[in-house]
């Protein structure tokens, strides 16, 4: 998930779905320094509606707070 700056801080662009967490880190890493974004989180998204997240690896500027994660899709 990539974030952007905005007025109102940083806010988080849309999720892709990746084959296996090694795609996932190397989509964020690419967000982050190919396509010039403040910065990008890969993470895995367990459960409906209660999801459980765990953070992969983090690059760049993001959140403190990820719970903009776990908002519905």
């Amino acid at each position: 998930m990539p974030f952007d700056r905005a007025e109102e801080g940083l806010v988080a662009g849309e999720f892709f779905k990746c084959k296996n967490l090694e795609s996932a880190i190397e989509r964020a890493k690419g967000l982050w320094q190919v396509f010039g974004h403040a910065g990008s989180v890969a993470i895995t998204r367990v459960g409906y509606p209660d999801a459980q997240i765990t953070v992969l690896r983090k690059f760049g500027t993001v959140p403190d707070d990820l719970s903009v994660l776990l908002r519905p899709e």
